[in-house]
């Protein structure tokens, strides 16, 4: 690791810094994927506030809390794939959840862990499920029922779309990692 001093003496001094705007940026004001991540990012940040605030659980738990009350018995694999969250952060919100009698764990075929939500956990689900629907009326308040159609189907594309590029950089990366190396 480096000391101080070190990097100090390696630091650039402010002549090598550019200082104005590049001439060719992305629209900050127009740039969709921005503005998606904006509202998303808004929306999580309110509903885990009030999600925390009342129940002192967060929006994962919630959104594991939501998961199991969909798809009963799932297992936290088939969580995570649905949730499209990383493994660890579901197994951290499962055992949260566990710790507070909210969900429950049983024996399955071949090794497998079913999850269910308690009677307790579904009455949470209940008591979270108007804080996380607010933020849908916040994103739907301004649409006609045809633009919600219209909306709902073309992000689920886009979300087809997104995860088809994912496979084709991953096989596209795995045949990269196996090619023979030259010479």
């Amino acid at each position: 690791m480096s000391s101080d001093r070190e990097l100090r003496a390696r630091s650039l001094t402010l002549s090598e810094a550019v200082t104005d705007p590049l001439i060719d940026t992305i629209d900050p004001d127009n740039f969709t994927p921005r503005l998606l991540a904006l509202l998303s990012n808004t929306l999580v940040w309110r509903e885990s506030h009030e999600l925390r605030r009342r129940f002192r659980l967060g929006t994962n738990d919630w959104r594991v809390i939501s998961a199991l009350a969909i798809r009963p018995g799932a297992s936290a694999t088939e969580v995570s794939d649905f949730l499209g969250l990383n493994k660890a952060v579901v197994s951290k919100s499962v055992n949260t959840l566990l710790r507070r009698d909210l969900v429950l764990l049983v024996d399955g075929p071949r090794g497998s862990r079913p999850m269910y939500l308690t009677r307790t956990g579904a009455e949470m689900h209940d008591a979270m499920l108007p804080i996380s629907l607010r933020g849908q009326e916040i994103i739907l308040a301004d649409l006609s029922e045809d633009d919600v159609d219209r909306l709902n189907r073309l992000l689920r594309r886009m979300l087809e779309k997104t995860r088809e590029l994912q496979t084709l950089e991953n096989e596209a990366l795995a045949a990269a990692e196996n090619a023979p190396l030259p010479g």
